[in-house]
């Protein structure tokens, strides 16, 4: 399926017109700021999609994966995970149901804690996070839509939004962005 063809307009452009026109000029940057994100996370969200798409994985099982390939042992906690990734832990246990099917993960008893379940990757798990992560990193991170100075600037007022919004803490440590 081919992409649809370019708007003759910018639809958020249009949008804050209106909101001009409507009366309410004083929020019509706000909502152009948000609709931005929103619009620019689906187009990132397609193309991160059609490279994982052909592996059977979602974002969030490869978000999943990933981060079991960056633990010592490659196992976490299931709430560790949860934790991690910002989702909620429902989230965690779909994606490991799937993961688990797939044979690219499975659930563990915790060594320490009788109350909780680790989740641990195979190495079809790896293999395949590794040659998922090589795909994005040539398809879709090397290329992401903007020169590098534009990606920094974008990533600092990312950060800046997260941080204020209570995403993270790092109690006043220096942090890259």
């Amino acid at each position: 399926m081919s992409p649809p063809a370019p708007l003759p307009l910018d639809p958020i452009e249009e949008a804050h017109r209106q909101w001009t026109e409507h009366g309410w000029s004083d929020v019509a940057d706000g909502m152009a700021a948000v609709t931005s994100v929103m619009r620019a996370q689906q187009i990132m969200m397609a193309r991160v999609e059609e490279v994982l798409k052909p592996l059977g994985l979602t974002f969030a099982r490869y978000e999943l994966l990933t981060l079991l390939t960056f633990t010592r042992s490659g196992a976490l906690p299931m709430a560790k995970a949860s934790a991690r990734l910002q989702v909620h832990p429902t989230s965690v246990t779909n994606a490991v149901d799937r993961l688990e099917k797939a044979e690219l993960v499975r659930r563990v008893p915790h060594p320490s804690d009788r109350r909780a379940t680790l989740i641990e990757i195979s190495d079809a798990g790896r293999a395949l996070a590794l040659e998922a992560t090589e795909m994005l990193n040539s398809k879709v991170f090397a290329h992401p839509g903007l020169q590098q100075d534009k990606l920094e600037q974008l990533v600092t007022i990312l950060t800046e939004l997260r941080k204020s919004a209570g995403d993270f803490d790092t109690g006043g440590a220096p942090t890259k962005w």
